[in-house]
């Protein structure tokens, strides 16, 4: 790919979720995230020109509950890559597929004619399922078991590589997807795609550290990020004889000074916070099992409706600079980012953020 996401040089930096209407952010302000159509684009080139190096979108065919709407309005993620590469030159963009709702024979297809149109600037991120609303309006049964839901995962996963690098007309049989004389070209530019997928289960973890090039997951703070790393890395190595790289989510709130973020923060995830969705959310992800104490979910719910629960980055450029230093220290192949408005705030997280990271030599200039 064009960045080099997967060569370890220094660390990454992705937008996460544009396309979907409130970014991460379960919140009712006024400059929360529309997720329109010319915002996408206009923030893909501000990406391309500042140096970021990848835009990950969600797939989402539900959204949840709740007067801000939040991920109501979604743009697809195959259309909205084949666009956003046709408009930019550096930025990596990838797409994200769900196993369940897609043929491998179709989705190998339309993912190398991505790959085509970005030539070498595509990825892709595999969704094995978790949201029972979207099975049901699929019109499908959620599997209970995640041995299941990883089974045709795996699968599909298994199909789609053999279509990009097999040559001529074969067959490919299966439990979930028995097919027969398929063939598929054009194939990607550079092979397979990398791969990004996200698990936090022990199946997706075992899931990911056999395929994935990139896994993605939550982590509580930097400390708790060593440990996942060396975990992760451990099992690739010692299961697969690979390498595997591991991102984390975050959302950021960046001003000028410390008091001015945290003010902002309190008012668009406390006090303007939709907590309708956030609950809605909480409840879809199982975090109201009785595995979590009454005091674990009070912390958590400002957590969520700020940035879907994933990494606070809050302060001003100074302190976020030092907080990514502290996640790269721990060994993380990089980090996704979130805004409120990520047009406004990106633009100075560019401008601010970005030349303080390579002073510390955690990034290389993009110039």
């Amino acid at each position: 790919m064009s960045h080099n996401l997967l060569d370890g040089r220094d660390f990454k930096l992705g937008l996460f979720s544009p396309n979907c209407s409130g970014g991460l952010a379960a919140t009712t302000v006024a400059e929360r995230w529309p997720a329109t159509w010319s915002g996408n684009l206009e923030l893909a080139r501000l990406a391309d020109r500042t140096g970021i190096d990848f835009i990950l979108p969600i797939a989402r065919w539900i959204g949840y509950q709740g007067s801000s709407e939040f991920h109501h309005s979604v743009l697809e993620p195959i259309p909205w890559a084949a666009a956003l590469l046709a408009a930019t030159s550096r930025v990596s963009i990838f797409t994200t597929v769900h196993t369940a709702f897609n043929h491998p024979v179709v989705s190998a297809k339309q993912l190398a004619t991505l790959d085509q149109i970005g030539q070498g600037r595509t990825g892709l991120n595999i969704v094995a399922g978790w949201n029972e609303p979207e099975y049901r309006a699929m019109g499908l049964e959620l599997p209970e078991s995640h041995e299941e839901r990883y089974a045709l995962a795996q699968e599909w996963w298994d199909h789609v590589y053999a279509l990009w690098t097999e040559e001529g007309r074969f067959d490919l049989p299966g439990r979930f997807f028995d097919l027969r004389g398929v063939e598929s070209a054009p194939k990607p530019v550079g092979g397979a795609l990398p791969l990004i997928n996200a698990g936090t289960s022990p199946q997706g973890r075992a899931f990911a550290s056999r395929n994935a090039d990139l896994v993605f997951t939550g982590l509580r703070d930097p400390d708790d990020g060593a440990g996942v790393v060396a975990e992760l890395e451990s099992a690739a190595k010692r299961d697969h004889g690979r390498r595997v790289g591991v991102l984390a989510p975050a959302f950021v709130v960046c001003r000028p000074t410390r008091a001015e973020a945290e003010e902002y923060l309190r008012h668009y995830a406390e006090e303007n916070a939709d907590w309708e969705a956030v609950d809605e959310l909480m409840r879809l992800q199982g975090m109201y099992s009785k595995a979590f104490t009454d005091e674990v979910l009070a912390s958590f719910r400002p957590r969520f409706a700020a940035g879907h629960g994933t990494c606070p980055l809050i302060g001003s450029p100074d302190d976020v600079a030092e907080q990514i230093e502290r996640y790269a220290a721990a060994g993380l192949t990089g980090m996704t980012l979130s805004f409120v408005d990520y047009l406004d705030e990106l633009e100075h997280f560019a401008a601010e953020v970005i030349p303080r990271l390579e002073a510390k030599g955690i990034r290389l200039s993009r110039d």
